[in-house]
């Protein structure tokens, strides 16, 4: 089977780290990448979940900048986990 050169870029400390877990696990990096490639081929799909944190949903930025203008603006109320400052 022919084979080719794939570039990828990423963090250099993710570079390392994701180099440390491959030699743990008895692999080089390429062989890795291998693996997780022909998992994406085989089933159709990325082998894991991928997600978004729903933190940053525009939604909740929205709901976030409408309550910081409320606090403010002195209408906020303070969380029940948040102690009061009682100055």
């Amino acid at each position: 089977m022919a084979q080719t050169s794939v570039n990828i870029r990423m963090d250099e400390t993710v570079k390392k780290q994701f180099d440390d877990v491959c030699s743990d696990l008895g692999l080089n990096m390429s062989s890795a990448f291998n693996v997780f490639a022909k998992t994406v081929v085989r089933q159709k799909r990325i082998p894991f979940e991928l997600s978004v944190d729903p933190f940053w949903s525009a939604e909740n930025q929205e709901y976030l900048r409408g309550a910081i203008a409320d606090l403010e603006a002195g209408k906020g109320t303070v969380h029940e986990l948040i102690e009061a400052d009682n100055g």
